[in-house]
């Protein structure tokens, strides 16, 4: 009875020792799942943007007159050229006729004034022998005896006199052409004053917001329509000045926008001067083209907080050694072997930690290291050997049984 007990309790004490050497085996020292340090993103502060096309422009009146014509409505798309909104243009085309009239009169004179000009050149007024009655005898007289006379004693210069009288045609002919231009500038700019009253669109794009309706009034400066360019979008946001010196232009930033997508914006103007009321400085982003959403939406902007370390890292708690006075890694050197390395952990987020030094983004380390893990070790050696060998060591004291 008693060697019946005792071939129990030895039995029994096989099998515990048997089921027991494998769990000690089977803890992961130096192998486990990897993984790849990942650089911390809450290295970043956020700002609030607003999504805004790539180009925008509002169309105003250049002139007053009634609306006859607004084309589409919000969301319709147009292409360059096309007209959005017509000012009726009445009174601008009666003065337009007027001008001209005032044109065919200029041009008139300027004939007028050349064939008197063409006249003075072979036909001199100072030589008219029929400019004074008596058969033309004391006009004769004159240009034979006084006029002679008269510049001998220096009391006259004759040949002066049909300079002047030329010059004085000549004169004529010139304020003539002068109207004529003064009264084309004057059709030049109704015409201009014509087109204006049609706003054309200066881009393909479409109508982002109507400010009329067919049949309103309008002064100069009133607002039409809100037109842009959407093929493309952007993202404006208020930046703070200590933030600004992390950014330059090409540089990309993760956006998050409302729809749920985060993208990768480029930095694509920084204003070079800052709000003194705010002390923000304007920056826009580039986005993808194709995402989702439209003008007016609100954009979180990730960006990297000045001064912040580059080597400030992320890494899971179970990656970290169980048990010692300062925390450790198990990280993998490019050998295939395992270099433990103690590091200075910051904050906890969940069940994540912040390493603030001792590792760098993209090494790879142990995802759970045991608490026996040694440098120098190669990756799987006792995940492998060990468990094979007190599998094998099992399978003795059954067999002997």
């Amino acid at each position: 009875m008693f060697a019946r007990v005792s071939r129990h309790l030895i039995t029994g004490t096989l099998l515990g020792a048997a089921l027991a050497l494998p769990m000690v085996g089977a803890t992961v020292h130096a192998s486990g799942p990897v993984l790849t340090v990942e650089p911390d993103q809450a290295a970043t502060q956020t700002v609030s943007g607003t999504v805004i096309p790539f180009r925008e422009v509002t169309l105003t009146a250049q002139s007053s007159g009634r609306v006859v014509d607004v084309a589409g409505a919000e969301g319709d798309r147009f292409e360059q050229g096309a007209v959005l909104v017509a000012i009726s243009d009445d009174r601008l085309r009666a003065q337009r006729q007027a001008a001209e009239a005032e044109m065919r009169t200029a041009e008139a004179a300027i004939r007028e004034a050349q064939m008197q000009y063409g006249r003075e050149m072979i036909s001199p007024q100072s030589r008219n022998l029929g400019q004074m009655p008596g058969m033309g005898v004391p006009s004769m007289f004159d240009q034979m005896f006084t006029q002679p006379m008269g510049q001998m004693m220096g009391m006259g210069d004759p040949a002066l006199d049909r300079r002047t009288d030329l010059y004085s045609r000549y004169i004529g002919v010139d304020q003539a052409q002068a109207r004529w231009e003064q009264a084309r500038a004057r059709v030049a700019e109704l015409d201009a004053a014509i087109r204006d009253t049609r706003s054309e669109a200066p881009f393909d794009g479409l109508v982002m917001n109507k400010h009329v309706e067919e049949g309103d009034t309008v002064q100069p400066g009133q607002p039409l329509v809100s037109f842009g360019h959407v093929e493309f979008l952007r993202v404006e946001a208020q930046v703070p000045v200590r933030l600004v010196s992390g950014l330059q232009e090409d540089d990309y930033v993760q956006v998050r926008l409302d729809t749920g997508d985060e993208v990768e914006a480029r930095v694509a103007r920084i204003f070079p001067l800052a709000d003194p009321q705010r002390h923000t400085v304007t920056v826009k982003f580039d986005l993808p083209q194709g995402v989702r959403g439209g003008p007016g939406m609100h954009a979180a902007v990730h960006l990297p907080q000045a001064g912040a370390t580059g080597n400030r890292v992320v890494i899971p708690r179970s990656a970290l050694i169980p048990g010692g006075a300062l925390p450790r890694v198990a990280v993998l050197d490019g050998e295939g072997y395992v270099r433990v390395r103690m590091v200075r952990l910051g904050g906890s987020r969940g069940d994540q930690v912040v390493v603030t030094s001792g590792l760098e983004p993209g090494m790879q380390i142990l995802a759970r290291p045991g608490a026996g893990v040694r440098s120098g070790e190669p990756v799987g050696s006792r995940s492998s050997g060990s468990g094979q060998g007190h599998r094998d060591g099992a399978a003795d004291p059954w067999s002997r049984m």
